[in-house]
């Protein structure tokens, strides 16, 4: 099944190559000899710009340490970021969403063999662990994960009764960050929640709102037409569905006054979608930007040009270094972002400020989730798993994945086999489903 692939690699991807060796994936802990050794496993390695599958050395882990077996993987935004060269993450393997086994601990963990887990994929506070960035991720059989996130509270066990569908655990990261988000959201009580991005997590927010929120009206913005007409036959959407295009014309929603114009701007809006859905609180604006970090200045300032009311907005999607705008004079939005890490502090620092046109602001990110947001996901995904299911739009194998991952990265369409990509759902483990088997939603 991969022979094709690891011919095409050409060399050997073990220890050592990038940052997924034992001596760079664990600081102070270096491999001297081959007693480390317990064999090699498959893994979709990058090297420049090239993809393929190859195999890799499996080492014992350390003091601890952990070794774990992938069951199941998923691709997220920001991998596409990295497979396109927009983001220079060092990781050679990608990924930090997804289900894993533990197959071997290491002297002074209390993770037995055999439990599954979630990797917490953003250390709050060492920088040299983020997960599938600068750490080797999970689109491979076995990832050695470092003591510092093991003995840093990183690695979740999972019991089996709290686990979803496995697939699903690719769900649970990206839940969590919406969580956190509209928990967040939730202090303000807003009116209307617009939501920028149809990725994963825009969509996910669309879902987790009405449960997670309360009764705001719910405005999703979609950056392309392809991604609006995949939202219009969704089981789950939102009250009004528009193309980020439409934003800031006449009859666009700024709709938090209350109109229908999600229908009128070319979208679709629900049955009472354009009454004000809350007494006294329509003023209060929540906006989650989930978008890539190329987007996401230039969505800030059309949302902030919409409307007068206060804005209670969410930097979901990255943004590039010492990013501004003009709207938000003295504002360094990544420095917003990073006061919120790894679910520390536990209430978010939130930015005031005011626009130049003397609108009210308040502005917060947040890199990564805290243990909680996980948890919360996982019970959720477990409860109402049908509400979430029709995100997983494509399953493959590890070699079917590169595939997948060569088409994303040519190309800034996200259609594979004929179907828009909202998540690929990698089965790496022995019963993954083989190339073309991909689910059909």
């Amino acid at each position: 099944m991969t022979a094709p692939d690891d011919a095409a690699l050409g060399h050997d991807t073990s220890g050592g190559h990038g940052t997924g060796g034992r001596d760079s994936a664990t600081a102070g802990h270096r491999a001297t000899g081959r007693d480390f050794l317990i064999g090699r496993h498959r893994a979709i390695v990058r090297s420049g710009r090239s993809l393929a599958v190859g195999l890799r050395v499996t080492a014992e882990p350390g003091p601890g340490e952990l070794s774990v077996a992938v069951e199941v993987a998923g691709l997220c935004g920001t991998d596409i970021q990295m497979l396109r060269g927009l983001r220079d993450d060092g990781a050679c393997v990608i990924g930090h969403e997804g289900l894993a086994r533990v197959v071997r601990a290491g002297p002074g963990t209390d993770i037995e063999p055999g439990t599954r887990v979630l990797v917490n994929p953003t250390h709050p506070h060492d920088p040299s662990f983020l997960l599938g960035h600068n750490v080797d991720g999970l689109f491979q059989e076995r990832v050695l994960l470092p003591s510092a996130a093991v003995t840093g509270g990183m690695v979740l066990a999972v019991g089996e009764d709290e686990l979803p569908e496995p697939k699903l655990a690719v769900l649970a990261e990206p839940l969590a960050v919406v969580r956190y988000a509209l928990e967040t959201l939730r202090r303000f009580t807003p009116g209307t929640l617009v939501v920028v991005g149809d990725g994963t997590v825009g969509h996910l927010a669309v879902r987790a709102a009405r449960r997670w929120l309360g009764p705001a009206r719910v405005v999703h913005v979609h950056h392309t037409a392809a991604g609006l007409a995949w939202s219009r036959q969704a089981a789950s959407p939102a009250d009004a569905l528009i193309l980020a295009d439409d934003l800031g014309r006449p009859g666009t929603p700024g709709g938090w006054a209350g109109d229908d114009a999600g229908t009128r701007a070319g979208g679709r809006a629900r049955a009472g979608a354009g009454r004000r859905t809350r007494a006294g609180t329509g003023d209060v604006v929540a906006v989650l930007l989930a978008t890539p970090r190329d987007a996401t200045v230039p969505m800030l300032d059309r949302v902030l040009a919409m409307g007068a009311g206060t804005a209670v907005v969410d930097l979901v999607g990255g943004v590039p270094p010492e990013a501004r705008t003009p709207l938000l004079p003295g504002v360094d939005m990544a420095a917003v972002r990073a006061a919120n890490c790894g679910g520390i502090p536990a209430v978010p620092v939130v930015h005031e400020t005011v626009t130049g046109a003397g609108r009210r602001v308040l502005l917060f990110g947040h890199r990564g989730v805290a243990n909680r947001h996980l948890t919360t996901a996982v019970r959720e995904l477990r409860a109402v798993p049908g509400r979430y299911r029709e995100l997983l739009t494509h399953e493959s194998d590890l070699a079917g994945a590169v595939r997948h991952f060569r088409a994303l990265a040519g190309s800034a369409d996200r259609t594979i086999d004929g179907e828009r990509l909202i998540k690929l759902a990698v089965h790496v483990g022995a019963s993954a489903p083989q190339e073309g088997n991909d689910h059909d939603s």
